[in-house]
């Protein structure tokens, strides 16, 4: 659960997560198995780390995952530019956005692993 982009309130991941669960807990029947998060328009790293500090949470009654897919895409396509001798630094971009993502949908992502990439 986000604030609404006009709110001018930028919420943290634990903000982001305590709300989220909430409202799920609320309306979501366990028997459901997984839900699946989208990024909407948030920024790479912001999206990975509301995705883990959701998960982090946990243990939820659901599988919680995301299929995101500007914030996968954003920083491959910064990297490569459409510029064959930057094919490989595309795909290297695109490895981490999954790897850290992965991380995060098992709430084990750290914003150091971004800086370490």
């Amino acid at each position: 659960v986000l604030a609404g982009r006009k709110s001018g309130k930028v919420s943290s991941p634990e903000e982001v997560a305590e709300k989220t669960i909430k409202l799920f807990r609320e309306t979501v029947p366990a028997a459901v198995p997984g839900i699946a998060f989208l990024s909407g328009g948030q920024e790479d790293e912001e999206a990975t780390a509301n995705l883990n500090a959701i998960n982090a949470i946990g243990p939820h009654p659901w599988k919680l995952t995301f299929s995101y897919g500007r914030a996968l895409q954003a920083a491959p396509q910064k990297a490569w530019s459409g510029k064959a001798s930057n094919v490989a630094a595309g795909q290297a971009a695109f490895t981490h956005r999954a790897h850290m993502n992965h991380l995060a949908a098992l709430g084990k992502w750290k914003a150091s692993l971004e800086q370490a990439a």
